[in-house]
C-alpha cells in the first residue's frame, strides 16, 4: 500500500492537495492525530471489505509537540517495515502570503486565540512543524501557485510518479521574479543570447517554434544544454542510491520566458527517453 502523508502550515493548501489525491483515487484521512497512524494502516491492510492500495492521511499542528515527534518516530518505523511504501509531502509558505490568505478568507487560524495573533499562532505553528519539514520526502513552496498549478504539481510530482528512481522536476524561472525558495539545483543561463532584444521574438516564450530557432542557432546553448545534462547524468544515480525521493532542478534566466523555459523543456524531453518519473514546471509564464 501506498502512503502521502500530507502536512504543512495551514493556509498552505492541505486541503486542496488531499481533495487532489482523493480525486486520484487515494483514501483519504484529513486531521489525524500522528499516534493513530500505525493502527488506520493496519486495519485498513487487514480489512476484506474495501481493498485500499492508495492512502492520503493529513496531519497538522494542532496535536502537542511530543505528538509530533512521535510521529516522526512512526513514520521512520513504517519506512523501515517494507509492508508500506510511505511518503511525506509538507506544504510550506511564505508568512506575508499566509496574513493575506487568513484576512482576505476570514478563516480563523486553528492556533491563534483572543490571546494569541495571528503572526504569534504563525510563529508558533512553524516551530512545532519544523522537524516534519525536515524530514519530508518533497517539500512544495505554494507562495505563489493558485489552486490549479499547485494541482497540477501534486499531480505531476506525485500521482505520476514511478516507483523506479528520484521524481525529477525541471522548473523554469526568472531572477527578477526571485530565486525558487525549494530546490536541489540552480543553473544560471543568463549569459545565453536573449531572445527578449528581439522585437518578434519578446511577446513569445521558449515553448515556441521562433524562440526555439533562435537559441538552437547558437553554440553557446547547445554548450550549457550539454552541461547541465550531463551533470544530471553523472549525479542523478547518486540520489536514486540515496533513496532519495524527489529531485528538483531549475533553470533561470532574467525573465523566466525564453532561455530557461527552452532549456528545462528540452531537458525534460531528453530525460523522459530514459525514465517516466520527469516533470516540467515553467513558474513564470502563468
Amino acid at each position: 500500500m501506498r502512503i502521502i502523508i500530507v502536512s504543512g502550515l495551514s493556509g498552505s493548501g492541505k486541503s486542496v492537495a488531499l481533495n487532489t489525491l482523493e480525486d486520484e483515487g487515494f483514501y483519504c484521512v484529513d486531521n489525524l492525530p500522528g499516534v493513530m497512524l500505525p493502527a488506520l494502516v493496519e486495519t485498513i491492510t487487514q480489512s476484506n471489505d474495501r481493498e485500499v492500495s492508495k492512502l492520503a492521511v493529513g496531519i497538522d499542528a494542532r496535536g502537542e509537540s511530543e505528538s509530533i515527534r512521535n510521529f516522526l518516530d512512526i513514520v521512520a518505523s513504517l519506512k523501515q517495515s517494507g509492508d508500506v511504501e510511505v511518503e511525506v509531502l509538507f506544504l510550506d509558505t511564505n508568512r506575508n502570503t499566509l496574513i493575506r490568505r487568513f484576512s482576505e478568507t476570514r478563516r480563523k487560524h486553528p492556533l491563534s486565540s483572543s490571546d494569541t495573533p495571528l503572526m504569534t499562532a504563525i510563529r508558533h505553528e512553524t516551530a512545532m512543524l519544523t522537524s516534519i519539514r525536515d524530514h519530508a520526502d518533497l517539500v512544495i513552496d505554494t507562495s505563489i501557485l493558485n489552486l490549479h498549478q499547485l494541482r497540477e504539481l501534486i499531480t505531476s510530482q506525485l500521482v505520476r510518479k514511478e516507483t523506479s528512481g528520484p521524481a525529477l522536476l525541471f522548473q523554469s524561472f526568472g531572477f527578477k521574479h526571485g530565486i525558487p525558495a525549494i530546490t536541489d539545483f540552480i543553473f544560471d543561463v543568463r549569459c545565453l543570447p536573449n531572445p527578449y532584444w528581439e522585437t518578434n521574438l519578446r511577446a513569445l516564450s521558449g515553448l515556441e517554434t521562433p524562440v526555439v530557432n533562435f537559441l538552437e542557432e547558437y553554440d553557446s546553448v547547445g554548450k550549457m544544454f550539454d552541461d547541465i545534462r550531463a551533470f544530471i547524468e553523472q549525479w542523478y544515480p547518486v540520489f536514486a542510491q540515496e533513496n532519495r525521493a524527489y529531485l528538483t532542478v531549475s533553470i533561470g534566466c532574467t525573465g523566466g520566458r525564453h532561455r530557461s523555459v527552452y532549456l528545462a523543456n528540452r531537458l525534460t524531453q531528453h530525460f523522459k527517453q530514459a525514465s517516466g518519473n520527469v516533470s516540467t514546471r515553467h513558474r513564470d509564464i502563468g
